[in-house]
């Protein structure tokens, strides 16, 4: 009787592998949340409202111009330009506004890696626009993943926080 020998068969082996981040992903704790980023908003909506009433106001005092707040008269319209002008500057050039900066959050590019000026003028103008006129929209970032608003969905935007940013830094 011969014996038999067994013969070993090449089975697949598979290993957990952990999901891979996107290319310009974060970790989770890196993106800033709701309530973070709404108390920045409050902070911005107190620094428009100042900057308006300093620039806009004395003017149509003096005009003795009629100073009606909603956004079809000249007053509401200016206002309102102020407002957009104001998330559109601060946000191309220093990436955050005066609220972001408090609370140490910035908004960065998951694409790109920097803002460009369509990716501003959409973002901080047209659908902060949207958003401050529909403020239930504001919520969405509480529910995303990436703690992602409307607008940073949109735009492929995330807020995140500063200090991540600068120790990722250091330790490279």
């Amino acid at each position: 009787m011969e014996q038999e020998t067994l013969q070993h068969t090449e089975r697949p082996v598979f290993k957990y592998e952990p999901p891979k981040e996107e290319q310009n992903g974060f970790p989770s704790q890196y993106y800033a949340g709701f309530w973070i980023r709404f108390m920045a908003y409050l902070v911005d909506l107190l620094a428009t409202t100042a900057v308006a009433a300093i620039i806009i106001s004395p003017i149509f005092r003096l005009a003795d111009w009629q100073m009606d707040g909603s956004f079809f008269a000249i007053y509401g319209a200016l206002v309102t330009l102020v407002f957009l002008a104001y998330f559109i500057v601060m946000t191309k050039f220093w990436g955050q506004t005066l609220g972001k900066m408090i609370f140490g959050i910035r908004v960065v590019s998951l694409k790109t890696g920097t803002l460009t000026w369509g990716t501003v003028l959409f973002r901080e103008g047209a659908l902060r626009f949207v958003t401050s006129v529909v403020w239930g929209l504001y919520v969405v970032c509480a529910f995303t993943p990436k703690k992602q608003g409307i607008a940073d969905l949109l735009e492929s935007t995330a807020v995140v926080h500063e200090g991540y940013l600068k120790l990722d830094k250091d330790w490279k």
